[in-house]
């Protein structure tokens, strides 16, 4: 089965506390990585953590350490991918589509965004 969140998507933080309680829902942001053994994304501006980095010895030379803030992984089932024409969340569903390579059609199945609905 073809995944249904895939790097580059732009999606939209579904569940966890509103923006205004200090939470990231209803923020869109685009994947910068999949993590499918753990069923998890890294969305861009998401879930921001604080993590220590301890100063470390490498070839160049000393490694900067310190505090760095970091995107860090989100359930894929609290995001939903945005429609590209209304610009809000919505389903993905799969269909099959023939495509002609090099003389041959084959068939494939394709993603495509269904009807954005009330509120989802």
């Amino acid at each position: 089965m073809g995944a249904r969140i895939k790097k580059g998507d732009l999606v939209e933080v579904i569940s966890g506390p509103s923006q205004e309680r200090g939470g990231y829902k209803g923020k869109q942001g685009h994947v910068i990585a999949v993590l499918k053994e753990s069923d998890r994304v890294i969305v861009e501006g998401v879930n921001y953590v604080t993590k220590h980095v301890r100063q470390g010895q490498s070839d160049r030379g000393t490694k900067q350490g310190g505090i760095e803030t970091m995107e860090a992984p989100i359930h894929v089932s609290n995001v939903a991918l945005v429609d590209p024409e209304s610009k809000k969340p919505t389903r993905v569903g799969f269909r099959l589509e023939e495509v002609e390579k090099d003389g041959k059609k084959k068939t494939v199945r394709v993603r495509y965004a269904k009807k954005s609905g009330k509120d989802l």
